[in-house]
């Protein structure tokens, strides 16, 4: 069985990013991929701004202001955001918005509630240091900059960020094709009568919307009968217009798991079995295309367990970032963090364990009583995953890596 790490890195070396770039509107983009890096063609903010109410005004002129004695000058102009500010006149200020353009002349900022206005005019107690509250001319964005790279999945902070610049469209990748599909005679869709010896196909529903996170472009197959034939034929089919074939279950070596063999017939299995638990039955390959097809030989196929947490977790684990490299991203590894354990589990498993977990009051972690990879219940309850080495007993106190689903899942 291959360690976790090295499967990672045998779907992740065999990943290419897909042929095809689209320009979408930028309102449109979230969750897309940058195809073409953002690059600023101009400065932001554009000119210098006053970040604060007051009044703009050239130090110098306060030279004499103190707390007993106040300067008074006069107001010479009004600028709010938005409109041109004249020169400011020696011996002036001008009264200023924020966001507003600091006048050329001007070099501090005096907040209003430092200001006491009347009919003489605008009274300083004390003398600003130069800059202060003004936001200097490309503070945030050097024109020329790279504000956005290639191969960034865009979140809502990117696109504001796009927008800042002026762009109102961007290249990104095309959406990853993925078809899913599900084996067992036993599975049934809620809304039907649950027959005597079936289950409700949870999986489906879960591994859609974890597709849908990813913004993947997804063709459900529902599903396939418990035949070796028809196995083979839905791979045919979901090979000719996809990237990747999803499936789940069938992947193990009973008499009715048919997935492994039927891709073996329809292409390869590059590899198999994984040191994990839950999830030790992952299988990763290829299904070949018809020769007539137009993107390719080759669909890329990954088939996962059938129990619900088995087919999440490797989800997460192998699935994501492969599909996130497919899409172009190359920062695909979430972030794990060092928590404290708030249990104890007497002896580690011979497979490199992922535990359902939560953070609890304490900032510690707790982990869910029933570790199954048929419950269900754990992958709501929890919070992440622990990721435990194998043969590896923990003590309560000890440090831990800890993966949060927030990480494992954007």
């Amino acid at each position: 069985m291959l360690s976790t790490a090295d499967a990672r890195a045998t779907l992740l070396t065999a990943a290419r990013r897909v042929d095809g770039v689209e320009t979408v509107d930028t309102f449109d983009a979230l969750g897309r991929v940058l195809a073409t890096a953002v690059v600023s063609p101009l400065d932001v903010p554009p000119m210098r701004t006053s970040s604060m109410d007051g009044y703009a005004v050239r130090a110098a002129d306060l030279a004499a202001a103190t707390e007993a004695r106040g300067v008074t000058l006069p107001v010479s102009q009004r600028v709010p955001a938005g409109q041109t500010a004249e020169p400011l006149a020696a011996g002036t200020v001008a009264r200023i918005f924020t966001g507003a353009t600091v006048p050329p002349g001007a070099n501090a900022i005096v907040m209003q509630e430092m200001v006491r206005l009347d009919e003489a005019g605008a009274t300083f107690t004390q003398v600003p240091p130069e800059g202060e509250w003004i936001t200097q001319q490309g503070a945030d964005i050097r024109r020329g900059s790279v504000i956005l790279p290639t191969g960034t999945r865009l979140t809502p902070q990117a696109l504001g960020l796009a927008a800042s610049v002026g762009s109102a469209a961007l290249e990104v990748v095309r959406k990853v094709r993925v078809a899913v599909f599900f084996t067992g005679d036993e599975l049934t869709m809620p809304g039907e009568p649950l027959r005597p010896g079936a289950i409700y196909n949870s999986n489906r529903f879960t591994l859609r919307a974890l597709l849908a996170k990813l913004g993947c472009d997804v063709t459900d197959f529902g599903i396939v009968a418990d035949r070796l034939d028809a196995t083979r034929e839905m791979l045919r089919r979901a090979a000719l217009d996809h990237d990747l074939i999803l499936t789940c279950g069938g992947v193990s070596v009973g008499e009715e798991d048919h997935v492994k063999p039927a891709v073996e017939a329809e292409g390869r299995i590059s590899m198999w079995q994984i040191a994990m638990k839950p999830g030790k039955p992952l299988a990763f390959g290829a299904v070949r295309r018809e020769a007539t097809a137009q993107n390719g030989d080759e669909a890329f196929f990954i088939g996962l367990p059938g129990n619900p947490v088995s087919s999440f977790c490797t989800f997460l684990l192998f699935v994501r970032p492969f599909i996130l490299r497919l899409a172009g991203v190359e920062a695909v590894e979430p972030r794990a963090y060092s928590m404290r354990a708030d249990f104890t589990q007497k002896k580690g498993d011979r497979r490199n364990e992922f535990l359902r977990a939560r953070v609890n009051d304490a900032g510690g972690l707790e982990v869910f009583g029933n570790q199954s990879s048929a419950v269900l219940t754990s992958t709501v309850w929890g919070d992440g995953l622990i990721d435990n080495p194998p043969n590896h007993a923990i003590q309560a106190g000890e440090t831990v890596r800890f993966m949060p689903f927030s990480e494992l899942m954007r």
